[in-house]
């Protein structure tokens, strides 16, 4: 990664101190860095955070936005419509990332626009399950156009309750994804264990049964 990078050791050391202390990856002796693998309640818990963050930012946003914030977070908003058209899930992610950024940073409050893009990095790539699923992803979308219809006319308690739902149903759908990916992943390492056992039990037989050999 030192040749990659074209970085030295110090600096990229403290890189992952910064990504440690972020919850984004762990620190394992022998191993090194190692991305963090969150839980559903890991997730959850976060999710819940972000909702709290944005309903602080709702009203403030909607009384302050700008005519030139407005107009940025409604350009990401058509060019996320147009992902959406073509099927671009990772291009409609990142500006859908970026337009609740801008929401919340319109609140003109700097602690919190810092916290809530914290704790959106840490969860970023759980969150991209949930659009997955095509009737979601339709929903969203539809979500989105009423979101923006808040900000537009500053109407910051519609926004805080439309925001709410919106994370809410996304939620609901990315925690399906990711418990059948966890059950998944369950029974594919008890597959991997069983012929291991089954190894271990007939050298054990062999052990016990000399003649038979």
């Amino acid at each position: 990664m030192i040749e990659q990078l074209g970085v030295g050791r110090t600096p990229l050391r403290e890189a992952f101190k910064i990504l440690e202390a972020e919850g984004l990856v762990s620190i394992v002796p022998n191993r090194g860095a190692v991305v963090t693998q969150l839980t559903p309640s890991d997730v959850e818990a976060v999710m819940t955070v972000l909702i709290g963050l944005e309903g602080v930012a709702s009203e403030p946003a909607c009384a302050q936005v700008t005519p030139a914030q407005f107009m940025s977070i409604e350009n990401d908003h058509l060019k996320m419509m147009d992902c959406h058209r073509r099927g671009d899930l990772m291009g409609y992610f990142h500006l859908n990332q970026s337009i609740h950024q801008k929401i919340v940073d319109c609140a003109g409050n700097a602690p919190l626009s810092r916290i809530y893009k914290a704790e959106c990095a840490r969860i970023g790539r759980y969150r991209l399950a949930g659009n997955r699923n095509a009737t979601r992803w339709a929903t969203a979308v539809s979500e989105h156009e009423q979101i923006l219809g808040a900000i537009r006319n500053r109407e910051g308690a519609l926004l805080r309750e439309l925001l709410r739902v919106h994370h809410l149903n996304g939620w609901r759908k990315t925690r399906e994804v990711l418990e059948a990916e966890l059950a998944s992943t369950a029974h594919s390492a008890a597959g991997a264990k069983a012929p291991q056992a089954g190894k271990r039990s007939a050298a054990g037989r062999k052990k016990s049964h000399p003649e038979s050999v």
